[in-house]
């Protein structure tokens, strides 16, 4: 068929819904076009972020198929680095948007792939197609929260990795000292003891060492002053906050062997703002489901699946190991006993990661029933 004759061809049209995949780069965008299986998708290149050219681009497509100008528009992107404001945007233009989950794409599993935008964008639009005519797993769609409830996760992770590069900032210093055989502790006297320490001939520590390790503490202390800011307006939150977030983290805390920052982390990213219809949905989106292969006479598990909200899959697991030391009367604790508590440190550690699940699950239950786990203990203080 030639060129002409592919431009004016007419297609059918189900429904009068136009579908629109996107290929979201650092500098410009891939826009896929199409109204139905069998026909070539019209594939477009805009400006990153050019919201006013993706307007012209589907008003342009409607008229190459012929929809009227009031055709519903459905379209999808992979969830990544432009997160969740061109999702918020498109709803508000009137677009039913998905947001997809990468790692849940179909792919194909020649060793050797062909893999370009356009290639990408082609694909998305013929899994965004199949979805909308019924294969719901096809791919998995990202749950996207509102703007309050992505903005509350903000507190708690700039916490961690406050965190994380506080304890970067002390293993550099520990190494430089390391390195010219000296050992000291990274406490408030970090400074005077530097200058009293001799190495192994009895000379000081070189200047230009002596320097850089004051200035890396001068960040430390810097860094640990943020945290304890953040950790006091947290528990000034606690205590006086009437949102009804904080007093689920409150309901939490009641809990004996559930801390402060487990308390928050948990409701924040996880029992705030998502509505689990059933125990096995907590687990899933917290990665913690198991993965099991069959395959003729070939069967194993491959352990937890990890698909899921790694700040929430993290905590699980510490939870779990507290949950057994402060609360060693519960139901829970006493299955896992009863299940892996007489085997090896590798058994234990695999039945951890189920005792995590089981406990998420009560706490979800408890949150939302008011139902204390099984034998659990209440604490008499919250802070």
């Amino acid at each position: 068929m030639d060129t002409a004759a592919t431009r004016t061809r007419k297609y059918s049209v189900e429904g009068l819904v136009l579908y629109l995949a996107f290929e979201l780069g650092n500098v410009e965008w891939k826009l896929g076009f199409s109204v139905g299986f069998g026909q070539r998708p019209r594939v477009r290149t805009i400006a990153v972020r050019d919201l006013e050219g993706l307007q012209r681009e589907i008003e342009l497509a409607k008229k190459r198929f012929g929809l009227p100008e009031t055709a519903w528009v459905v379209s999808c992107y992979e969830a990544g680095r432009d997160g969740f404001w061109l999702h918020r945007y498109l709803v508000e233009a009137g677009v039913e948007n998905l947001v997809v989950d990468s790692s849940s794409i179909e792919v194909n599993r020649r060793f050797r792939r062909a893999k370009t935008d356009r290639m990408d964008v082609a694909k998305l639009l013929d899994q965004l197609m199949r979805y909308e005519r019924g294969e719901k797993k096809v791919w998995r769609v990202v749950r996207v929260p509102g703007v309050e409830a992505e903005d509350r996760r903000q507190f708690h992770r700039e916490l961690e990795d406050l965190k994380a590069e506080r304890t970067r900032h002390i293993n550099r210093m520990k190494g430089l000292l390391a390195g010219q055989g000296v050992r000291l502790e990274i406490g408030s006297v970090f400074v005077e003891k530097l200058s009293a320490i001799r190495l192994w001939d009895g000379r000081p520590i070189p200047e230009g060492l002596r320097a850089r390790l004051e200035r890396e503490y001068k960040r430390l202390q810097f860094i640990q002053g943020q945290i304890r800011e953040l950790e006091g307006q947290r528990v000034e939150a606690i205590r006086r906050s009437a949102d009804p977030e904080v007093e689920k983290v409150r309901q939490l805390l009641r809990l004996k062997g559930i801390g402060l920052n487990s308390a928050w982390v948990n409701t924040m990213e996880f029992f705030s703002w998502r509505e689990f219809r059933n125990a096995k949905e907590v687990g899933a989106l917290a990665g913690l489901t198991p993965t099991p292969y069959q395959s003729g006479d070939s069967s194993r598990e491959r352990g937890m699946s990890k698909a899921g909200n790694r700040h929430v899959r993290a905590l699980a697991i510490e939870i779990a190991w507290g949950w057994l030391r402060y609360q060693p009367e519960s139901e829970l604790s006493r299955w896992y006993q009863r299940r892996f508590g007489d085997g090896s440190s590798r058994v234990r550690r695999i039945g951890i990661v189920a005792l995590a699940r089981k406990l998420l699950i009560a706490l979800w239950r408890y949150l939302e029933t008011g139902l204390i786990p099984q034998g659990a203990v209440l604490k008499t203080r919250l802070i």
